[in-house]
């Protein structure tokens, strides 16, 4: 009965030990559920979502909870969503659908002394104010370089770069035509306003003027339905037609299916999913179970990151190091997976310079396949490929 006894008290020990160190997690996401991007946001809360169920059934022991505010892609509510979110004791903050609110809020975050980590917030102004708890898995440079790389690959010799005048597609649009250059591509710009809906005028500068082999198109979901419909009418002699964000999605293939075939796309894995990794497997079958559909690419990218933003909440939070501030240590110190972005590693500015977008190409039957960078695709590119031919 001694032995029963004193087995009873080390297991009841055991288990108050383990209820000592177990811990809520409490992660606030600011994103865009309403407004111009709230396809985006919902996306990437998906993602987030996601990597929180698979966090919390890998870890029994502690549990992630999710606190979102819809930050409607409003700067200043973005800003109020952050300091909300911090009245509520987080410990970290997943945010921001664009560089016009991951800015003003990682600000907001920073003064609050809480890590903010992003994929939306690609401009190279983010990484330029010093901030000590702002980290990006995804940046400008690393779109250019993936667009790059698909267009050295196809042997383009000349591009016309169609963009948004924004902060971040103006960017892009600017590295990518100063990379093309380097590599003695003949490049043509053609910028445009933010609410242009008539794209007529400039593909027929593209078509008659610049005959590409290649048109870059560098704007958000609505540009490029509109860039597409135009060309479809008029029919410049492209070769190929790329994209970086908020392209390469089953919706988008689903909504508009005469015009993404043959088209490229900023990706993150195929779709249907072509399982290389556990991890990748993992996800995509959590995904269906929780949102009965097929992910995109910014649930893809979210889920990476917050994947790694809870893992190094778990060992900051164990280590005693997170009631400290040291979330940011634990990031920086750290080395993310390869499976879905790429090594991920985070520098003194919180940036991750070794990215480099994926870039996919959708087939006529909705298809998404990975073309580039060669080591991860999943098919070859259909070169030349547009959607009317």
């Amino acid at each position: 009965m001694k032995h029963i006894a004193a087995a009873a008290c080390l297991l009841l020990g055991t288990l108050a030990a383990q209820t000592a160190n177990a811990a809520d997690y409490r992660v606030g996401v600011e994103l865009p559920f309403t407004g111009p991007l709230a396809q985006a946001g919902t996306e990437m809360y998906r993602g987030i979502q996601v990597a929180a169920d698979v966090y919390n059934r890998r870890h029994p022991q502690d549990k992630i909870s999710l606190i979102a505010i819809d930050d409607e892609s409003n700067p200043a509510k973005a800003v109020a969503a952050v300091e909300k979110l911090a009245s509520q004791n987080v410990v970290a903050i997943a945010g921001a659908a664009n560089s016009n609110c991951a800015g003003p809020a990682s600000e907001a975050a920073d003064k609050a002394g809480i890590v903010y980590m992003t994929s939306g917030g690609t401009s190279d102004d983010l990484i330029k104010r010093g901030l000590k708890t702002f980290f990006r898995v995804s940046n400008t440079p690393g779109y250019a370089k993936g667009m790059l790389g698909l267009f050295d690959s196809l042997g383009v010799k000349s591009v016309s770069i169609v963009y948004s005048t924004k902060d971040a597609t103006s960017d892009l649009a600017k590295q990518l035509d100063a990379s093309l250059k380097a590599k003695g591509v003949t490049t043509t710009m053609h910028p445009f306003d933010p609410s242009m809906t008539d794209f007529k005028p400039v593909i027929n500068k593209v078509k008659l003027q610049d005959k590409p082999d290649a048109m870059a198109m560098i704007g958000y979901e609505n540009d490029y339905v509109g860039i597409l419909r135009a060309s479809k009418v008029l029919k410049p002699q492209l070769k190929a037609i790329a994209a970086p964000w908020a392209f390469a999605s089953p919706k988008m293939a689903a909504s508009f299916p005469d015009l993404v075939p043959n088209v490229y796309g900023a990706t993150v894995l195929a779709s249907p999913a072509d399982y290389r990794s556990a991890d990748q497997k993992e996800f995509s079958e959590t995904y269906q179970r929780l949102f009965k559909t097929e992910s995109n690419y910014q649930s893809q990218t979210s889920f990476a990151y917050a994947q790694l933003l809870f893992d190094a909440i778990g060992a900051a939070g164990h280590s005693g190091a997170l009631p400290k501030g040291g979330l940011a240590d634990a990031l920086r110190s750290g080395n993310g997976d390869g499976s879905f972005l790429g090594k991920v590693a985070f520098d003194a500015r919180g940036d991750n310079p070794g990215y480099v977008a994926h870039m996919g190409q959708f087939r006529s039957d909705g298809k998404l396949v990975v073309v580039s960078p060669a080591s991860y695709s999943t098919g070859k590119p259909q070169y030349p490929g547009v959607p009317w031919q």
